[in-house]
């Protein structure tokens, strides 16, 4: 039977988009080559990040792009293959960090990000994931003077400009905190408003579930190819040909491969990242901290302590190269410790799909009726997912939005 809608993705983007057009009243289908949540969702450092108003900026100071050439820091790497197949859009990226450029897209930005905690409230009481989710707020720690106060200026700014909450930490306060941190550690920045996911993966489960409660289906299959028809479109699977009205493009690091068949070449690249567990130690990490001078994040998951690499500009699909978590384990051994052995064999690796101007796609296809996009969120895919479920819900029925809508539309890379 053809549905009114399928949605291509069971990442936590495409999962918030069939819950919320499923609670509207439509026949859904979901349709993703693994089960939800098992995908790029699955190994991020699990924040709703209401704190991320500024999109993380291309190094714009030479200092800093020298600093980036030796291919060793933890918080940026890149593989050159990578960097040249996507030597355009990573151009306008840089280009898009000048101030003169950011400046105009941080209100964008930071208006679709004051969305995120009421719209997960939604998914989180309607799944009843209430025990995954702390509203703790995460903290930085520092432990240079010089890094410690350039980042307080961030913070008053955030806060004055967008109401983002925040605390500063003494080393008092950061043991009052987390206890049995290197006493390298001089302080902290605490930010209040976000909420931490002790199992990223199983809160997208979960919000499945509330789908599949509203009567949405899904499928487990690969996906093929995607052709237009009279009456809406066709989506050929590894499991047949599925008929439907519209579709639904969330499918991530992969979203360009059903599209540019159609004549589409928005400008998407990939930013990887690669985590691994540990086990506890005698002072059991309890909070989410990132390291900011070094550019990790240790998280406090149900399978153990959870360290999450910056990014790696690298091909979606180049070979994994684990040099980055080596040496983010190297230096977090140091900050903790009485961090445990490693409890994966191998480090999970995964891609953020991103754009040039850093925010994500949402809305119609420019050249095709009944075909709808809702990629390219970078870092922020987990945060945004709900906001993005709710947004193209409103206009796939022609509804006023929560936010102006245009600057997030496919017409920007016409």
């Amino acid at each position: 039977m053809a549905k009114d809608t399928i949605v291509l993705g069971a990442g936590m983007v495409g999962v918030s988009v069939a819950y919320h057009l499923a609670r509207r009243g439509r026949s859904v289908l979901l349709i993703d080559r693994r089960e939800p949540g098992d995908e790029t969702s699955l190994g991020n450092a699990g924040l709703i990040q209401r704190e991320a108003v500024e999109p993380y900026q291309f190094p714009q100071d030479f200092g800093t792009l020298m600093s980036v050439l030796p291919n060793n820091r933890i918080d940026i790497r890149y593989q050159i293959s990578g960097m040249v197949k996507a030597a355009g859009p990573l151009f306008q990226y840089w280009r898009n960090s000048w101030p003169s450029h950011y400046s105009d897209i941080v209100p964008d930005y930071a208006a679709i990000i004051g969305l995120c905690l009421q719209e997960h409230e939604t998914m989180i009481e309607a799944a009843k994931a209430q025990s995954l989710v702390h509203k703790q707020g995460w903290f930085e720690i520092f432990r240079r003077d010089d890094s410690f106060r350039e980042r307080l200026k961030d913070a008053r700014r955030v806060h004055e400009n967008h109401g983002v909450n925040y605390e500063v930490l003494d080393r008092s306060g950061v043991d009052a905190l987390q206890p049995g941190l290197s006493r390298e550690v001089i302080g902290g920045l605490r930010w209040t408003d976000p909420w931490c996911v002790e199992s990223p993966g199983d809160l997208v489960k979960a919000y499945a579930d509330a789908y599949r409660s509203e009567g949405g289906e899904t499928m487990t299959a690969y996906i093929e190819s995607l052709e237009p028809t009279e009456t809406g479109w066709r989506v050929g699977t590894s499991r047949g040909d599925m008929e439907t009205k519209e579709v639904v493009n969330a499918l991530g690091p992969w979203a360009m491969i059903p599209l540019k068949p159609l004549g589409y070449r928005f400008p998407l690249f990939a930013k990887r990242g690669y985590n691994m567990h540990y086990a506890q130690g005698e002072h059991p990490l309890k909070h989410w901290i990132r390291d900011t001078e070094q550019g990790y994040f240790m998280a406090a998951m149900r399978e153990g302590i959870r360290i999450t690499t910056g990014a790696e500009l690298a091909g979606r699909d180049s070979p994994p190269n684990p040099a980055q978590l080596d040496a983010a384990e190297k230096v977090a051994r140091k900050l903790v410790p009485s961090m445990g052995a490693r409890l994966n064999d191998t480090p999970w690796e995964g891609a953020r799909p991103c754009l040039p101007d850093m925010k994500p796609l949402i809305g119609p296809a420019p050249k095709h009726k009944g075909l709808w996009l809702a990629l390219g969120h970078g870092h922020q895919g987990f945060t945004l997912g709900p906001v993005t479920g709710r947004l193209l819900g409103e206009m796939m029925d022609n509804e006023p939005t929560a936010i102006d809508m245009k600057p997030f539309g496919a017409e920007r890379f016409s």
